[in-house]
């Protein structure tokens, strides 16, 4: 019997995943926590992304997509590659068309949470984390949670692609979640990373006192659009929080030097709100305590306190390692990236268009066959682009297919940046303000390439607001 490689989530990286082992030949099956594709996407659907379809579709999902078979005609039109896209419409327009193509359709198991992952040996001896003899020829076991109960697969390889939407940062300093924060978010005054204030939030955020914590795009992206819900709504009142030493200085700083111009603007726009006043500028906010059920009161170390009605936690997110406690991994401490790609996506020293292609052998960690792509991948860095994960599953596949040689042929082109700050579940490609809604310009690409190292124009500066 040949085992299938597991993937662990249907977001664009993880088919992808599926579209290039599809092409090796190989068995997968993808598995998938919410009850469709792009979940994750669907939460953010509001946002348009400030990189283009250009660079947001997978080049061995397009030839799945352009390809007929049996009751299939592969009429998919693709869209243009110009335009920027919304996260409803990635789901809508690229991630449900390929999750519905006979090829991949039967090979997604929806409503299927992993909880577990580990190895047992083929004739299903367990292995655990201490166990040495044979780890090699081991297979892995992945334990889901399903409606229908508890449920354990056996994979020859598995690929964990589950994003870091569900794991954000707390707002507390140093890395903790602040005294009365859990209950705070269960009485719903701290809201999701990405609320729609404009939209389906407003009358939840029209005439409050709001507090945005974070120093990222997607800090800048829900304070552009409450300046815009002030501007309907003048008695809304809008708090910008910096922690620790971040500068806005750095996120307005793109502007025309940023070859995505959506996300140039970005830094334009909010500065023009903060100059007028609409925006209240409040920096080195370090939260100890949260208290309140009806509205805030948020203390700080400082000894200052604010009472506000909402607080909006942009402050990044964090990869959720515990389904992964039975696996040899090997992190770097800092980001908790694959060790060899920690020091090449450091937001304190790289931008996304200086992160340098990287593959397989970048990627691997001690557990033969086990890979973290996509933004869980990059940690706790903020400077992850689709793009970039695109390669990433290319290269494994074709590693997992046996084809050392297209494995290691590593290549990248990126739009360059002069700018990237985000904390969007740590991607780089969104979100972009409305006021960009009309840009059509094609960023020039740069290119990576992992044998040389080689970057042509740079931007080292610091990524989001982390704890």
């Amino acid at each position: 019997m040949e085992h299938p490689v597991i993937i662990i989530g249907a977001g664009p990286i993880g088919l992808a995943a599926a579209a290039h082992l599809i092409e090796h030949h190989q068995q997968v099956q993808v598995l998938e926590a919410g009850s469709d594709v792009g979940a994750a996407m669907r939460s953010w659907g509001h946002i348009r992304l400030f990189s283009t379809w250009k660079y947001n579709i997978d080049a061995a999902c397009r030839r799945l997509l352009e390809t007929s078979s049996a009751g299939y005609a592969g009429n998919w039109s693709a869209p243009r590659e110009t335009r920027l896209p919304y996260g409803e419409e990635m789901v809508r327009e690229y991630l449900e068309p390929l999750a519905q193509h006979p090829s991949l359709a039967p090979r997604i198991a929806y409503n299927h949470r992993v909880k577990a992952v580990s190895r047992i040996t083929p004739a299903g001896a367990g292995v655990d984390k201490g166990r040495s003899a044979h780890r090699e020829d081991s297979l892995f076991v992945v334990r889901c949670e399903t409606p229908e109960g508890p449920r354990d697969l056996v994979a020859r390889a598995v690929i964990d692609a589950s994003g870091t939407w569900e794991q954000p940062n707390p707002v507390g300093r140093s890395g903790l979640e602040a005294i009365g924060e859990a209950e705070a978010r269960a009485a719903g005054l701290i809201t999701s990373p990405l609320p729609d204030p404009l939209g389906a939030d407003l009358d939840r955020f029209a005439s409050r006192r709001v507090l945005v914590l974070g120093a990222g795009h997607s800090a800048a992206n829900t304070l552009l659009s409450l300046g815009r819900l002030k501007q309907r709504h003048p008695d809304t009142e809008i708090l910008w929080g910096l922690r620790g030493d971040a500068n806005p200085i750095r996120l307005y700083g793109g502007g025309d030097a940023d070859q995505l111009p959506a996300r140039g603007q970005l830094g334009s726009s909010l500065r023009r709100f903060v100059e007028n006043g609409s925006i209240k500028l409040l920096e080195r906010l370090a939260v100890t305590e949260i208290r309140g059920t009806s509205n805030l009161t948020v203390s700080l170390a400082d000894g200052r306190e604010l009472d506000v009605d909402l607080l909006v936690p942009a402050t990044g997110f964090r990869p959720d390692l515990s389904m992964l406690a039975e696996l040899r991994l090997d992190l770097d401490p800092s980001v908790e990236a694959p060790r060899e790609l920690g020091p090449l996506i450091d937001p304190e020293f790289h931008s996304c268009g200086t992160v340098a292609a990287h593959g397989e052998r970048v990627l691997a960690h001690p557990e033969p066959g086990f890979y973290i792509v996509g933004m869980k991948s990059y940690g706790r860095a903020p400077t992850f682009l689709m793009a970039t994960g695109y390669e990433q599953v290319r290269s494994i596949a074709a590693a997992l297919a046996g084809d050392r040689a297209a494995a290691d042929r590593v290549d990248l082109q990126l739009p360059e940046t002069g700018v990237c700050s985000t904390d969007l579940a740590g991607s780089c490609d969104a979100p972009a303000p409305e006021a960009a809604a009309d840009s059509c310009c094609v960023p020039q690409p740069v290119t990576l390439g992992l044998s040389t190292g080689t970057l042509h124009g740079h931007a080292e500066l610091r990524g989001d607001d982390r704890a």
